[in-house]
């Protein structure tokens, strides 16, 4: 059964009946608009290296999405392997939106913390994310319903892609350095006190990559000294 046939009961997902209705030649919501408005992510730098004074494009937020993306199949797909029940496809789903958002209001760096409540920031996020869907028609329901998840972190699958994207940051992190890249200790502060909510199998496997990362950066800090 896939993610959209679960979620929206026997007759499936209505973005299957949207496809039909095209090639019937009938009309349907406008995906262009949101496809080209996504494409915005391809050349949208992560402030955080931007600030850091690292060259324009050294990231940029759908190169980030891809990695999350990665490192979040290879961790549900090894829990799988462990017999550990989760939802391959609504985690690569998850994965791939979680950043949508910015797309509008930009790759906010943590210092805007100082000035925007996380509440404020949550908010705006939302609506920009729901802006972004709703020309998609009813399958909007079904992204804004993920993106809730993965904001609020109710499933498993959406506190696995946190922890992806904190995987895929360090992993990020870690190129600079072997690079040569200085002033980045504070990107590791995360690793030694991880807060995924996960447990058993999920937390093992996060937490030995993360200390696998944590040794990487060690030798390569020692490589430089």
């Amino acid at each position: 059964m896939s993610f959209c046939q679960a979620t929206l009961g026997p007759g499936g997902c209505s973005c299957y009946k949207l496809i039909s209705a095209t090639a019937q030649g009938l009309p349907i919501t406008n995906m262009l608009s949101t496809l080209i408005e996504l494409q915005r992510l391809k050349n949208l730098d992560r402030t955080g290296w931007s600030l850091r004074g690292l060259p324009p494009h050294t990231e940029s937020v759908a190169s980030h999405s891809f990695g999350v993306a990665v490192t979040a199949m290879l961790l549900a797909d090894q829990l799988t392997e462990l017999g550990v029940e989760i939802d391959g496809e609504r985690t690569l789903r998850l994965a791939l939106l979680h950043d949508w958002s910015e797309a509008r209001i930009g790759d906010m760096p943590r210092t805007a913390s100082r000035y925007f409540s996380s509440e404020a920031r949550k908010q705006a996020e939302l609506a920009a994310f729901g802006d972004i869907v709703k020309g998609i028609g009813a399958c909007a329901a079904i992204y804004r319903e993920l993106y809730e998840d993965y904001e609020h972190r109710s499933s498993l699958e959406a506190r696995l892609v946190k922890a992806a994207d904190v995987i895929d940051l360090l992993v990020q992190v870690l190129a600079l350095e072997t690079a040569g890249a200085k002033g980045l200790d504070e990107f590791w502060e995360v690793a030694h006190q991880p807060d995924f909510q996960l447990e058993g199998a999920a937390n093992e496997i996060v937490g030995e990559i993360l200390r696998e990362l944590l040794s990487a950066h060690a030798q390569v800090f020692a490589h430089f000294v």
